[in-house]
C-alpha cells in the first residue's frame, strides 16, 4: 500500500501527523533535499508532498529528476506565511484539502 509522505518544518510536522500522514521533519532546504532523494526511492511512497519553497531550492540534478518521476508523485505545498500560528497554517491547508474546516486547539 501507498503512504503518503510530508516533508515539513518541525513546527508544522505535529499537524501533519494528527492529519494521518507519515512525516518527515527538515530544518532547512538542504535537509529536505537528502531526505526527498532518499524518499525518491522508497517502493511504499506513494505521494510527497513537500514544502513549495523546500522544493523551489533543490538542486538542479535532483529538481530534474523529480521532474521526471512519475512515481512517486510530488506535490508542493504552501510555506507557512509570516505571523501564521502553526494550527492556522494546518488548518488552511486542511481546509482547502478535504473542503472542510478543522479546528485544532491546544
Amino acid at each position: 500500500m501507498y503512504k503518503v509522505i510530508v516533508i515539513t518544518d518541525p513546527e508544522s510536522a505535529t499537524g501533519f501527523r494528527l492529519a494521518g500522514s507519515d512525516v518527515m521533519e527538515a530544518e532547512d532546504s538542504l535537509q529536505a533535499s537528502r531526505v526527498l532523494s532518499s524518499l525518491l526511492h522508497e517502493e511504499e511512497a506513494g505521494i510527497i508532498a513537500i514544502r513549495e519553497d523546500f522544493l523551489a531550492n533543490l538542486d538542479k540534478t535532483l529538481y530534474e529528476q523529480v521532474e521526471r518521476c512519475y512515481h512517486p508523485v510530488i506535490i508542493p505545498i504552501p510555506a507557512p506565511r509570516k505571523g501564521d500560528e502553526v494550527s492556522g497554517y494546518v488548518e488552511r491547508l486542511l481546509r482547502r484539502a478535504i473542503g472542510y474546516n478543522v479546528v485544532m486547539r491546544s
